[in-house]
């Protein structure tokens, strides 16, 4: 019987094993991936988590792991298919077997939803982006491209514009979903160009980005535009599906909680990607990580 068990080893999930294993806990951590890290894993350049300045994001997975490891943090690579809540308890069934813990962190993050064209997967971390905040840096004085038209991606419009020479922002439609707000910032911008009702067919590049084909839906034209970058902005999907019906989730799917990181559900908690939060960074996720734990040993503590 477990005192926690831990699913997912992105920073948050890792975070958590450290502290869980520093507090004395029984604690167990669930991966399904040969390699921790999560989505920090893909990404090419780190440069705003404090004291690793440029290093790679598989470099940053690795050292959280070796932390763990290091310290002895137990971790099993299966898959995580259902949570039964039992006696008090949970049982978590995975594909090597079941397991019972007085309480559960569910730490599986957020994947961002791809365009699913070609090139996109081969050119990751080498000019394609899913962060604008995290990577935007390297675009200093370059051209690129933001793909989406709600919020999130006028917002990185509207950073990248600050520091790169030109943005296309590249939409669908005929017109934006982000808040009117957001529009008007960013339609006063004379460094951004909006290219409306077109399509990516594909991103091209060999070690780098270096441009990308479209086509407009409406006249059926197609073209190409020279960029250095693309910022991929069309939604995030959380990895809720083991905590349905177990935890209240907002419109868009993600767990509802604060920083204390504590769920409708008690003995379930949540940290990093998935819960409800304004920021998603590496830096969040690892204080996620901290927090988590903090409440886990408060939850135990009137338990036992």
């Amino acid at each position: 019987m477990y005192d926690v068990v831990i699913i997912g080893a992105g920073p948050a999930g890792l975070s958590a094993s450290v502290y869980a294993k520093r507090a004395g806990l029984n604690a167990v951590t669930f991966e399904q991936s040969p390699i921790s890290g999560g989505q920090v894993v893909n990404t090419y350049d780190v440069d705003n988590y404090l004291g690793f300045h440029g290093i790679s994001g598989l470099e940053l997975s690795n050292k959280f792991k070796e932390h763990a490891d290091a310290l002895g943090c137990k971790f099993v690579e299966a898959e995580v298919t259902k949570i039964t809540p039992l006696d008090g308890g949970f049982v978590i069934a995975t594909d090597k077997g079941e397991y019972r813990t007085y309480s559960v962190v569910v730490a599986m993050g957020a994947n961002h939803s791809k365009l699913g064209v070609p090139g996109e997967e081969e050119l990751a971390g080498m000019g394609v982006s899913y962060c604008a905040t995290c990577d935007g840096a390297f675009f200093k004085g370059k051209t690129v491209a933001v793909v989406g038209g709600g919020d999130v991606a006028v917002e990185d419009a509207i950073f990248l514009a600050r520091g790169c020479e030109k943005v296309y922002l590249v939409h669908r439609r005929d017109t934006l979903r982000a808040a009117k707000m957001l529009q008007d910032k960013l339609m006063s911008l004379d460094n951004v160009e909006i290219v409306w009702d077109t399509v990516v067919d594909s991103i091209n590049g060999e070690d780098q980005v270096e441009g990308i084909d479209v086509t407009n839906k409406v006249t059926g034209e197609k073209s190409s535009l020279k960029v250095d970058g693309v910022f991929v902005a069309v939604g995030i999907l959380p990895e809720n599906q083991l905590v349905k019906g177990l935890a209240s989730l907002d419109e868009k799917g993600y767990v509802m909680s604060g920083d204390q990181c504590i769920t409708a559900t008690p003995g379930l908690f949540v940290a990093g990607d998935l819960r409800t939060k304004k920021l998603r960074q590496i830096v969040t996720a690892v204080a996620d990580g901290a927090n988590v734990i903090t409440s886990v040993e408060a939850y135990l503590l009137k338990k036992k």
